[in-house]
C-alpha cells in the first residue's frame, strides 16, 4: 500500500481523493487550503498552555466531553489495557476555551470544517450509485449544523524513560467518525497499517494535509471505505526530549443521523467512548 499525494487543486482531485480512501482509507493532499501560519501560532500557544498549570481550571466535563483531559486519563485504545501517553483538549465552539487562545482555535476550527464539508461532498460524487443508495442522507447533510464535530489538541510530552511498560503516545486504533483532517505534526511519529500488516511513516511537512475515513463512515459505507489501522510510536535518542503537538479535527454527524441499521451516530459514539475507557 502506498498513500497517494493529490493536488487539491487538480481537476481530478475529487476522484483521486476517493480512491484513496476507498483503497487505503488514507488520502494526503497538497496545495490545500488550511494556512500554514495560522497552525503554526496554534501549535506555540497551545505548547505554553500545555506547559502550564493553567489547564487544570479547565478540566474535562465527563457528560459534555469538552475541555481539558490530563493524561492520567487519557484514552485507552481499543483492544489494549495501557493508556497512550498523552494529554489533549477538546475544543468545540459551543464548550469551553481560553480567551487567549479562543479566536485562532476558533479560525482553524472553521476553515477544517469548511474543507471537510468539501471533501464529504468529493465523497459523495465520486463513490458508486449502489453505495450511495446506502446513505440515509447525503453525507454533507450528516454534520450540517452539528455539534459534535471535534477538534482536538494533542499533546504527547516529552519521556523520561520511566514510561509504563508497553504504553506509547498512541496505540493503534481507528478513528470513530467519518472523516479525520490532520495538518502535520510539528514532529514526526504518525505510522499507518497497510493490508499487509506492514507500518508506514506519514511525512511530517505541513505541505501534506492528512485525512483518513473513520468507523462512521464505513459503517456508513457497508464497509466500502475502510477505517485504517494508524498510530503514534515512541521517538528514540535525543528526540524523546521533544513534545510532539498535532491538531485532529473529527467530522461527526448530528446524533441522530441513522448510519446503518445497527446504529445512530449518537449510538455509535457512546459505543465506542465506552470501550476507550473516558465515560
Amino acid at each position: 500500500m502506498k498513500l497517494s499525494v493529490i493536488d487539491y487543486r487538480a481537476a481530478d482531485s475529487a476522484k483521486q481523493f476517493v480512491e484513496s480512501l476507498r483503497i487505503t482509507g488514507f488520502a494526503v493532499l497538497t496545495n490545500h487550503p488550511i494556512n500554514q501560519q495560522l497552525v503554526n501560532r496554534i501549535y506555540a500557544d497551545w505548547q505554553a498552555f500545555f506547559n502550564s498549570q493553567g489547564k487544570l481550571d479547565y478540566l474535562f466535563n465527563p457528560q459534555t466531553q469538552d475541555g481539558f483531559f490530563p493524561s492520567e486519563v487519557s484514552e485507552t485504545a481499543k483492544g489494549h489495557s495501557v493508556k497512550d501517553i498523552k494529554e489533549y483538549f477538546h475544543v468545540y465552539p459551543w464548550g469551553r476555551i481560553p480567551e487567549s487562545l479562543r479566536q485562532d482555535i476558533l479560525g482553524y476550527y472553521d476553515d477544517a470544517n469548511r474543507l471537510a464539508t468539501e471533501l464529504l461532498d468529493w465523497v459523495d460524487q465520486e463513490c458508486p450509485e449502489e453505495i450511495m443508495a446506502g446513505f440515509s442522507m447525503p453525507l454533507p447533510e450528516m454534520i450540517l449544523g452539528s455539534q459534535k464535530t471535534l477538534l482536538r489538541v494533542l499533546h504527547y510530552p516529552p519521556l523520561s524513560g520511566n514510561e509504563e511498560i508497553g504504553a506509547v503516545r498512541a496505540a493503534a486504533h481507528e478513528d470513530i467518525n467519518l472523516l479525520t483532517i490532520l495538518p502535520a505534526a510539528n514532529n514526526p511519529g504518525l505510522q499507518v497499517k497497510t493490508l499487509e500488516g506492514e507500518w508506514l511513516d506519514v511525512p511530517c511537512d505541513f505541505g501534506n494535509l492528512i485525512i483518513n475515513s473513520g468507523d462512521m463512515l464505513k459503517e456508513a459505507s457497508g464497509g466500502y471505505f475502510p477505517s485504517t489501522t494508524h498510530r503514534v510510536i515512541n521517538p528514540k535518542g535525543a528526540d524523546m526530549a521533544k513534545s510532539r503537538l498535532s491538531l485532529p479535527l473529527f467530522l461527526h454527524p448530528k446524533p441522530n443521523v441513522v448510519l446503518s441499521e445497527r446504529h445512530t451516530a449518537n449510538s455509535y459514539l457512546q459505543e465506542r467512548l465506552r470501550e476507550l475507557g473516558v465515560i
